[in-house]
């Protein structure tokens, strides 16, 4: 389906100008689509944890002892809830009575039968993380004929379907006891591979569980007592690239990774690869950050893998401000801009208020008003918002199990579900609210006042945390244009009108106690403004879509640097979208902008990432390598993947603990595939690089699967 700003007739604008105030013209609403799998920028997700929801069909429960249909005594087993119960809700307009446009939903795959007793207290695989075989879906939840319906129900309300994807581990397993669980066994569509005990193939680590205390003791020990997969063995590397592409074909639009800060960051940037290769999607992964805490290795991966993240620096952030009144909006404001200058794409990063792994958001006994407010925030900034089921229903609940309890109702009535509903539709009817910059404009402890601006389209939101104070906002300046907005949300968070004068300085107003408000200004584009590139890592001869407003009817250029495509290499042109397929340029960063028919240039979108070619994941081992205190040992060599010979993009600091110990160091490094690739080593200390002596050591990649170097240090 194709999407267009659609013309508003001078009648309804009219109209328009008599209810909501002095509005210019507005851009409408882009045809809402599914076929653009690239770019969330413009919709809502919501969280399922499918068993947790509604049980559409009873006949696929689980039997016995690990099903409980009150889901109530024990949280840990099967409650019943499958993909009929979502398309059940998906039919009835349950997600597009509140705006809703992608469901992220639990792991699919199937998952092992066997019930664990930990410490006295029966536990399944409910939630979907014990796999036993990819190629086969979980049967609590339904058959891949259920799993096609669930796909063209979504489809057919314009709903995108996320898979949750769990390739870090297998199920629960010991080394030394072959009938606890089900022995982390793995299977290829019903073919056994191997189990966690007699893994002579090397399918499985087997380094004990991590203490979390290095980056590399997490990715190359067990997390917990998961059977941790081996992605350096060919065959699960193989295993995986064929396992997600036989769920892209069914129809997938998103991809959620699980445990991304668990496995090699070299592999995955190879199986990223081979995904946009194939059927590009969005894909997020989680890598879990505490309150207040910053992660350059976190920073690294959102920019470097072509995977987005889930925002962990947002979602903390505003449960300090808003549900534990442990900050004020000035560390709100600083988390904003931190991550704008850290994230190469943060409109790319999917916020949240809290998922599956945390304690929920709303607090029992609590004012929802804070809910309300932070679902208000959520929902107009920067990213990809994420609402967890039953959020809309205020649901509680302290840590795991109890923060996965059963859907609690399904009322469309609920002041949260209504601020979703009033809101969400912003975020396509609006292109400030899916690609604008974010400024703040007014601030104190509890009042943020922040604008949204994109060509020229401004949203502008309000929101006073203060339950009981109201404050007086003067001097606030915005980039409205002259006139009168009323609050999108209908004053039903105490929110208000505004009159804004000449320049955008907006009448002084009282936002009352608890307030929020947002007030929304389009216009028909005038130039071209590209809000996203998606994928942001792509090879020569693929092909990116590049949303925005401004592009005209008529193909014009697309540019990745100083190299033009044109004519046959412009897929499509829209006056929203245009897919272009990138140039045969040399592997690196490029700019990538658009030049209309009519030569008027757009802004650029920094940072694209042109791969050498397709990618293979190869572990790199150094010898002898001995270092002196704060030295690291790094990897450098003759493409762009390994840095070009640049220390300063060497990759590293290699690990030297778990696989290899000191004085050996290794690394599992993404590279263009059946190349000879010419390598060094180096050590830093700080600004002091020292090169290994000797000629370069020279590895032709393979062309599929994965491999090892290993060479010696040479003095």
């Amino acid at each position: 389906m194709k999407k267009r700003w659609l013309k508003v007739p001078a009648l309804i604008v009219l109209l328009l100008t008599v209810a909501f105030g002095a509005i210019a013209p507005a851009e409408a609403s882009p045809a809402t689509s599914v076929s653009n799998k690239q770019n969330f920028s413009t919709d809502v997700i919501y969280q399922i944890v499918t068993d947790r929801f509604l049980d559409g069909n009873p006949a696929n429960n689980p039997a016995g002892s690990a099903f409980d249909g009150t889901c109530s005594a024990n949280l840990k087993l099967y409650c019943g809830g499958d993909w009929q119960g979502i398309i059940n809700k998906i039919n009835d307009g349950y997600f597009t009575g509140m705006g809703i446009t992608a469901l992220w939903i639990s792991q699919p795959v199937e998952n092992i039968y066997s019930v664990i007793n930990y410490s006295g207290v029966n536990n399944t695989a409910y939630h979907g993380y014990w796999a036993r075989d990819f190629k086969k879906t979980n049967p609590a939840f339904g058959s891949m004929a259920d799993f096609a319906n669930l796909i063209s129900a979504a489809h057919s309300h314009n709903i995108k379907v996320v898979i949750d994807f769990a390739p870090n581990h297998t199920s629960p397993a010991m080394e030394t006891n072959t009938s606890f669980g089900e022995n982390g066994k793995l299977y290829d569509n019903g073919t056994l591979l191997s189990g966690y005990t007699g893994d002579t193939n090397g399918y499985f680590h087997h380094n004990g569980g991590t203490d979390f205390s290095t980056l590399e003791n997490g990715i190359y020990k067990n997390l917990y007592d998961l059977a941790d997969l081996n992605h350096n063995n060919s065959t699960i590397d193989t295993y995986f690239k064929n396992a997600i592409r036989m769920w892209l074909d069914m129809g997938i639009d998103g991809i959620r990774v699980d445990a991304v800060k668990h496995m090699p960051f070299g592999w995955q940037k190879n199986w990223m690869s081979s995904i946009y290769s194939y059927k590009p999607v969005f894909t997020f992964g989680e890598w879990f950050l505490g309150t207040n805490e910053t992660d350059a290795n976190n920073t690294y991966f959102a920019n470097e893998s072509g995977m987005s993240l889930l925002d962990f620096r947002f979602g903390q952030k505003v449960r300090q401000v808003f549900r534990d009144g442990a900050d004020t909006m000035y560390g709100l404001d600083s988390m904003l801009s931190s991550t704008a200058a850290d994230y190469y794409s943060v409109n790319d990063q999917v916020t949240f208020l809290d998922n599956h792994d945390m304690d929920r958001f709303q607090v029992s006994g609590a004012n929802g008003r804070k809910l309300e407010q932070a679902l208000a925030l959520t929902l107009t900034s920067r990213g990809v918002p994420a609402i967890y089921y039953g959020t809309e229903q205020y649901m509680t609940g302290n840590g795991d199990p109890n923060n996965r309890a059963k859907m609690s109702s399904f009322s469309t009535s609920t002041s949260a579900y209504n601020v979703i509903g009033k809101l969400a539709p912003l975020r396509k009817s609006n292109p400030a609210i899916a690609y604008g910059s974010t400024q703040q404009r007014w601030i104190n402890n509890d009042v943020y006042i922040y604008e949204r601006k994109f060509g020229n389209n401004v949203a502008v939101v309000a929101i006073n945390k203060n339950l009981t104070g109201s404050y007086s906002i003067s001097g606030l300046n915005t980039s409205l244009p002259s006139g009168t907005y009323t609050d999108v949300l209908a004053n039903s968070l105490s929110g208000n009108s505004i009159t804004v004068g000449s320049g955008g300085v907006v009448n002084t107003f009282t936002l009352q106690a608890g307030g929020v408000a947002v007030w929304s200004y389009t216009k028909a584009a005038t130039a071209p403004v590209i809000g996203h590139v998606g994928p942001l890592m792509e090879k020569p001869g693929t092909t990116v879509t590049i949303d925005g407003v401004g592009f005209g009817s008529t193909a014009g250029t697309v540019y990745f640097g100083t190299t033009a495509v044109s004519g046959a290499n412009i897929v499509s042109w829209e006056d929203t979208e245009i897919k272009a397929i990138v140039p045969n340029v040399a592997a690196g960063r490029y700019g990538v902008k658009v030049r209309t028919a009519g030569a008027v240039d757009s802004n650029t979108i920094s940072n694209f990432n042109v791969l050498t070619g397709e990618q293979v994941s190869v572990r790199f081992i150094v010898n002898n390598a001995t270092t002196t205190l704060g030295e690291n040992v790094y990897l450098t060599g003759s493409v762009n993947e390994l840095g070009n010979w640049a220390p300063a993009s060497a990759i590293g600091p290699m690990f030297n603990s778990v696989i290899k110990s000191y004085p050996t160091w290794y690394y599992d490094v993404s590279v263009p595939a059946g190349t000879t690739i010419q390598f060094k080593f180096l050590k830093k200390n700080g600004s002091t690089v020292t090169w290994e002596g000797g000629s370069n050591h020279s590895f032709t990649t393979p062309a599929s699967g994965t491999a090892t170097v290993a060479v010696d240090w040479q003095p």
